[in-house]
Order: C-alpha cells, then sequence, then structure tokens
C-alpha cells in the first residue's frame, strides 16, 4: 500500500513570484519527499514543512511512501521518483541496505538527493538534514539517571536497523555507561509495529523483585503512547516513561503525568528547509553530483544539518500543546 500526497501551488505561486520579482521558479519543477511511514503525525509535520516552502518558492512538492513501516515498499517508491526525473529528492533511510543502491542509482542518473530525518552515511547523498540522534540519545539518557536515582531497569522499544533509533540507542548507553547499577533489562525491536510495544509493556510490568522493570524508553514516534495506554491502564504509578516526538497523544499523556518526558525533534523544520535546500541546489548545480562531498574541504556542501532537539516534560508542556492549536 502507498500513499502521495501533492500540491501544485498556483495562484499562491504567481503571487510570490510577482511579489519577489523571481521568476527562476516554475511549477514544472516537481520535488519528492519519501517518507517512510507517511500516516504518523511526525510525517504529517514534515509534509507540512515540505509543501509550505513549495508554496513559497512556486513549485510542486509531492510527498510519497508507505502507510506502515515497510523498506521494501520504500525502495519502490523511491525507484518511482527517480524515474520521474525530479528536481530533487528528500529522504527518510528506514533500512540502509535496501535504500542505498537506489540513492547512489539517483545521484548517478543527475537527480540530487538529500537524506532527513535518517541518515544513509555511506551513500553518495549530498548531505543530511535532521537530528543529531546521538547527543538527542545522550539527552534522553541524562533524564533517565534523573529520574531512576541512579539504579533499576530499563527496557528500550525500538527499530533495529534503521540508523536514526541505532544512534539515539548508542547515546543512551554512552550516558549509561557510567551508571553500571541501572540495567538494560531488554532492548524490543517493535518492527514498526506499535502494537508489540503494548503487549511487551504488559509482560514486563508484571514482573517482580529482581526482574521488575523500572523504566520504558521509546526511540521512535509510535511506542510512548502504547506504553503509557498500559501503565494507566494497569494503574501503575512508581514506573518512567521516556517517549520520542510530540504528537497529541504524548503530550496529552505528558500533561496527565503518565509519561515523564519526550525528546522532541523539528519535522516540519526538516521538511521545509531539506525542500529549499534541493531547490538551491537544482537551480546552481555542481560540476557533478556524484562525489564524495563530505571528505571535499573545500564542498559547496555542508556534512549534517542540526535542526534541534529540546526535552519536554510537565514544566513546558502547554508551551508545546498551545503550539500543536495554533498548527491545526
Amino acid at each position: 500500500m502507498k500513499t502521495m500526497r501533492w500540491i501544485a501551488v498556483g495562484a499562491l505561486a504567481l503571487g510570490v513570484a510577482f511579489t519577489s520579482g523571481c521568476k527562476r521558479h516554475s511549477l514544472k519543477e516537481v520535488y519528492y519527499l519519501v517518507s517512510n511511514n507517511v500516516n504518523l503525525p511526525y510525517w504529517q509535520t514534515a509534509e507540512s514543512g515540505f509543501n509550505h516552502a513549495a508554496a513559497e518558492l512556486g513549485v510542486t512538492a509531492r510527498v510519497v511512501g508507505p502507510e506502515t513501516y515497510d523498506p521494501q515498499a520504500e525502495l519502490a517508491e523511491l525507484k518511482s521518483a527517480v524515474a520521474a526525473k525530479p528536481a530533487g529528492i528528500l529522504i527518510s533511510v528506514s533500512d540502509v541496505s535496501v535504500l542505498q543502491p537506489e540513492i547512489d542509482a539517483a545521484i548517478a542518473a543527475g537527480v540530487p538527493v538529500i537524506t532527513m530525518d535518517s541518515d544513509a552515511m555511506g551513500s553518495k547523498r549530498l548531505f543530511f538534514i535532521g537530528t543529531n540522534n546521538l547527543e538527542a540519545g545522550r539527552l534522553g539518557g541524562r533524564r533517565l539517571i534523573q529520574r531512576l536515582g541512579g539504579h533499576g531497569n530499563v527496557v528500550f522499544f525500538t527499530i533495529s536497523g534503521q540508523p536514526n533509533t541505532e544512534e539515539r540507542l548508542k547515546g543512551f548507553k554512552d550516558v549509561l555507561d557510567g551508571h553500571p547499577d541501572i540495567h538494560i533489562a531488554d532492548v524490543v525491536d517493535i518492527k514498526g509495529d506499535a502494537r508489540v510495544a503494548f503487549d511487551k509493556a504488559q509482560e514486563y510490568l508484571a514482573l517482580k523483585g529482581a526482574k521488575k522493570v523500572d523504566a520504558f524508553v521509546c526511540l521512535e514516534a509510535s511506542s510512548g503512547k502504547q506504553v503509557a495506554e498500559v501503565v494507566k491502564r494497569m494503574n501503575v504509578t512508581d514506573r518512567t516513561v521516556i517517549a520520542w516526538d510530540v504528537d497529541q497523544g504524548t503530550l496529552d499523556a505528558i500533561k496527565a503525568g503518565v509519561i515523564d518526558s519526550t525528546v522532541a525533534q523539528k519535522p516540519y523544520t526538516m521538511g521545509s528547509y531539506g525542500l529549499k535546500a534541493l531547490d538551491a541546489v537544482f537551480h546552481n548545480p555542481p560540476k557533478t553530483l556524484d562525489k564524495d562531498y563530505g571528505a571535499d574541504p573545500f564542498s559547496p556542501y555542508p556534512y549534517f544539518v542540526d535542526t534541534g532537539t529540546s526535552l519536554v516534560d510537565k514544566d513546558n508542556v502547554d508551551q508545546y500543546l498551545a503550539a500543536a492549536a495554533q498548527a491545526k
């Protein structure tokens, strides 16, 4: 299954071109955002930023991707996008081993590719826009240590093989290395299915004594709400839940005190900046795309654009809830 969303800006595009005096853009310029799960609120926010940037420039934006976590389906979407010979492609990499060959093929075919949210460092993509996931993991790790008081058992929920979640987990482990009394009881691969987190949370909340799980850490956006729902149903009040991203359900659970905190990213910024970066490459292309710009000290491109992170808890959740309400 797949979903395609597109926006072709007509009168608004003409208005922008008229007021700016810039006539270099055209609706014939098509930019793709290839998502790894278009149904998640996180990706709908990224789509909003991508489309808004298209409206500003007067170009066409198309958002494609599978409706569930499915690297092979994402690969099929990427291949279709490359075959359309667009002005550029922005992609979140669900599985490097699956997607890297086609990213390299796109570059070889003259289609600019920039990664966002989840990178493919060994590919020929021009650069990465997104979160410093290693530091984001460390940020969450420091919160975890604070909440546990330096001791306890922790279960992580993740998607194995996805570069961003792997880096987040490493960031947590970096911080926990200095606290031997905090033990990682399990790292659960939910394989993109949040119901796995729900079921596993039930199992772990039933453990007692030395096996009691004191904290749950969710390294992607969908599992936090599921774990919070289990905690709420079982009327448990002495466990820490740390989530990822700021969709409405997660923010509501923080407000209610069920989720302790979440690590907030900026998907809107990634989408908006990503389209504008692709536009800049399209209108001012390098002599060759097929080059290792990461190893070039005179590269015209950055290696990594950090869009930033923050920790959301009860102290500042109202600010995020207000921003979410304004965005609707």
